[in-house]
């Protein structure tokens, strides 16, 4: 389909081609009355006559040919543009953007991406890994990832991988030479390697068991800005982390690592997909967030 501005060059271009208004007319998909009328308001409007007309041929005059000339090559390009955007509604390629915190990027898309990206040669993914809390709208992103509760209102959105659950987690020598905390307050009294946020902020660690919700502000004598280097640390004694199970997973069953107050540390809802509008989605995203879903009926 042809923007509103061409559509009567494109008709004077199919008529002056096929020297036949109905045969034109069928291949434009319109009544031969409607052509008929857009090229006159064509020729009215250059004030040049474009078509000699009789009742059993037409041909373009002189002044026609050499607009055909012209706008032909033009005529091409538009439809051939156009034809491209149309790849972009009907088949999943160019470039999904997407924006994640660096542990959901790693814990939950980065296998999600790999299946995707082999169903749909015709995709690249830029990935952005920011823990700030990002307008993907206003950063130009397809898509990003955040747990529910920081999602805003009148955004779309689709569980993405399954439940999550922080451990707090030690090395066994910390253990031994510091004793293990029975309730979450008693983490104020040990060594604890804290993550500090994109503000400059330190995070509180969050704690539930059953009806009873607690933040505890937590110190030490190393902050980050990185799960795996908090894991670092813990392995090494440094103090107590509070990470996703998954990060920690490794060091326990290597014995590395000791888990405490499980009991405070419930499983929470995972990570979400999040996007402005149902409308008009790219086919990309489109075919990401189908993989999203179907990734979740599965589990």
């Amino acid at each position: 389909m042809m923007p509103s501005s061409t559509i009567a060059l494109q008709a004077f271009a199919t008529v002056a081609r096929l020297r036949s208004f109905r045969r034109a007319a069928t291949e434009l998909g319109v009544s031969p009355s409607a052509l008929s009328h857009a090229l006159r308001g064509l020729e009215e409007g250059l004030g040049v006559r474009l078509l000699n007309r009789t009742t059993r041929s037409v041909a373009p005059t002189e002044a026609g040919e050499r607009l055909l000339a012209r706008i032909t090559p033009a005529l091409l390009d538009i439809q051939t543009a156009l034809d491209e955007v149309n790849d972009f509604r009907d088949s999943p390629i160019g470039t999904l953007r997407l924006n994640s915190p660096r542990a959901a990027a790693e814990l939950v898309l980065a296998p999600l991406l790999t299946r995707f990206l082999a169903a749909h040669p015709g995709m690249k993914v830029e990935l952005v890994c920011d823990d700030a809390l990002t307008d993907i709208v206003a950063a130009g992103f397809d898509a990003g990832v955040r747990f529910g509760e920081r999602l805003q209102q009148d955004m779309v959105a689709i569980p993405l991988g399954p439940p999550q659950r922080f451990v707090v987690v030690a090395a066994p020598a910390y253990l031994a030479r510091h004793g293990m905390p029975n309730h979450p307050q008693d983490l104020q009294r040990h060594a604890c390697v804290g993550i500090r946020f994109p503000s400059g902020g330190i995070y509180r660690w969050e704690f539930a068991r059953g009806a009873e919700q607690l933040e505890v502000e937590v110190s030490g004598p190393l902050s980050v800005e990185d799960m795996p280097l908090m894991i670092h640390a813990a392995e090494n004694a440094v103090g107590f982390a509070y990470v996703y199970a998954q990060y920690a997973a490794p060091g326990l069953a290597a014995g590395r690592l000791v888990t405490v107050l499980d009991d405070w540390c419930p499983e929470i809802p995972g990570f979400f997909l999040y996007y402005p509008s149902r409308r008009l989605m790219p086919a990309g995203l489109k075919a990401f967030a189908s993989l999203v879903r179907a990734d979740s009926l599965d589990r």
